[in-house]
């Protein structure tokens, strides 16, 4: 199948549809008129669904950074836990989050907020509008699928973010709508998911699709949503039915995860796509990874690089691993070579997403951020067996044990190291689940939410951050204040703001 095309239109769509009004939830009474009139043939209905995937990754104007995913989110959770540090000065921001010094007013809190209602108002637009076209019916069902399937996404992060929040599900909805309990968000996007789960398609063919949502994604995505309402049975189902599909795997090799080749592989279950590479869903922007977490030297020692290395890895996380797992020299960089022959200690970078074959001058990159993988199943299983049955089973053990096996390979050969567990307690087996979920994913945009779930959050982050200290309330994060001024319905904030 060929690469989408009608990217002006995508552009249009995605940038500018929804940003006449200020206020990102105001619906304009005329929006049933333009869709009516926009959706004609089926490449209005490609063009549409496109349009939500360019709000997961696309950079947008000051004051605010980019899409959803692009160099918010993954921050946000990174920053305000034990996984990352803020380095870039005169950004009190990025300061607050790191400090939990949080107020209302945060641009990167915002950025999300007023991006996922955007993805969302494209969503809305796409499954009002598609029904009505006439073009081959499977097509028609699978777009509808990724529309499902991407508004439920969006939403399942804004209530884990944020709580209660507004559920818009048409473009005529009031034009300041209130904050919907969370339980009632909650169904919805378990509604949506059930839809894409019943009309997305296992996979694509070879060199078609890549970067978009699959029926893997949906079950994948479903688990995690199961999982964070403690519905354990139903986790369990949904990562069985990724487990039982064939069409995924771990790499035998860590690195091989984050290579650029390896895009949209087996490892894969959804990612958010940036750049051009392996013609993955994405429109232009290039992600922010390297620019962000790689060392400042490297734009000294390589010609072109352009790093920055505005957030760091916390010393309490690297000093955690093992010396010899091999996730640790993938992920973190502790050393710059100088162009002497010798060599500078540095404190910990996040190296992990510099394919340093596919891209030797780092900076920004066309490196796809992982939203869904492999291991994280893997380990969500685990969880959840371990959580309905007072304790883990062997289907448990195997599930974790498969990711620990993976992190004793060297790229050579497997060390006797971090041995496979067995004999644990309830209690045991899920602090070492959580510790093995930090070693696996960071900058991943998981280390927050998995901390806020297991009720660990203000017992792990002064162990990292001595002095730093969250209180109960920071599990979720207050309501943007530009929002609350423009749509007074949003009060009253979360407890604490």
């Amino acid at each position: 199948m060929r690469r989408y095309i009608y990217i002006s239109l995508v552009f249009i769509l995605a940038l500018g549809l929804f940003q006449a009004c200020r206020n990102l939830l105001e619906e304009n009474p005329k929006d049933q008129v333009f869709v009516d009139n926009y959706f004609q043939t089926e490449n209005d209905a490609i063009a549409a669904v496109n349009s939500i995937y360019a709000i997961l990754n696309s950079t947008s104007s000051p004051p605010t950074f980019g899409g959803v995913y692009h160099s918010s989110y993954w921050v946000v959770a990174g920053l305000a836990s034990d996984e990352m540090e803020n380095r870039q000065a005169g950004n009190p921001d990025l300061d607050q989050l790191d400090n939990f010094d949080i107020k209302p007013v945060n641009s990167f809190l915002y950025d999300i907020w007023r991006n996922a209602y955007k993805g969302i108002s494209n969503a809305n637009f796409a499954i009002e509008g598609i029904p009505g076209v006439e073009m081959e019916e499977g097509l028609k069902n699978r777009l509808l699928g990724e529309a499902h399937y991407l508004r439920a996404m969006l939403y399942f992060d804004l209530v884990r973010l944020f709580g209660d929040v507004p559920l818009v599900l048409s473009l005529n909805a009031e034009v300041k709508p209130p904050r919907t309990q969370a339980g009632q968000v909650y169904d919805q996007i378990l509604q949506d998911l059930q839809f894409a789960k019943q009309h997305l398609p296992p996979s694509y063919p070879a060199g078609d699709g890549l970067g978009r949502a699959t029926a893997g994604a949906a079950n994948a995505l479903s688990a995690k949503v199961h999982l964070t309402q403690g519905n354990w049975q139903e986790c369990i189902s949904h990562c069985q039915a990724v487990m039982s599909s064939g069409n995924y795997g771990l790499w035998e090799d860590f690195a091989e995860a984050f290579r650029l080749e390896n895009e949209n592989g087996k490892e894969s279950i959804f990612n958010i796509g940036f750049g051009t590479a392996n013609n993955s869903i994405s429109f232009w922007e290039v992600g922010q990874f390297n620019v962000r977490l790689l060392p400042r030297q490297l734009s000294g020692q390589i010609p072109g690089v352009n790093a920055q290395g505005w957030q760091v890895a916390t010393r309490d996380l690297y000093d955690s691993y093992d010396p010899q797992d091999r996730r640790r020299g993938v992920t973190l960089l502790t050393t710059i070579n100088n162009t002497d022959g010798t060599t500078t200690a540095i404190e910990p970078h996040i190296q992990k997403y510099w394919d340093r074959i596919a891209e030797p001058a780092a900076g920004n990159t066309d490196n796809d951020f992982p939203y869904l993988r492999y291991a994280d199943v893997l380990l969500m299983y685990a969880e959840a067996l371990n959580e309905q049955n007072s304790g883990p089973t062997t289907e448990a053990y195997q599930a974790v044990n498969s990711v620990r096996k993976r992190a004793r390979f060297n790229g050579t050969e497997e060390l006797p190291i971090l041995p496979d567990l067995s004999g644990l307690s309830y209690q045991e087996f899920k602090d070492a689940l959580l510790q093995e979920r930090r070693w696996e994913f960071v900058a991943e945009g998981q280390r927050w939410f998995d901390l806020v779930r297991f009720g660990k959050l203000e017992e792990q982050v002064p162990k990292a951050k001595p002095g730093v200290q969250p209180q109960g309330f920071h599990s979720l994060f207050p309501v943007p204040q530009e929002e609350i001024d423009l749509n007074p319905n949003l009060l009253p904030q979360n407890q604490g703001y």
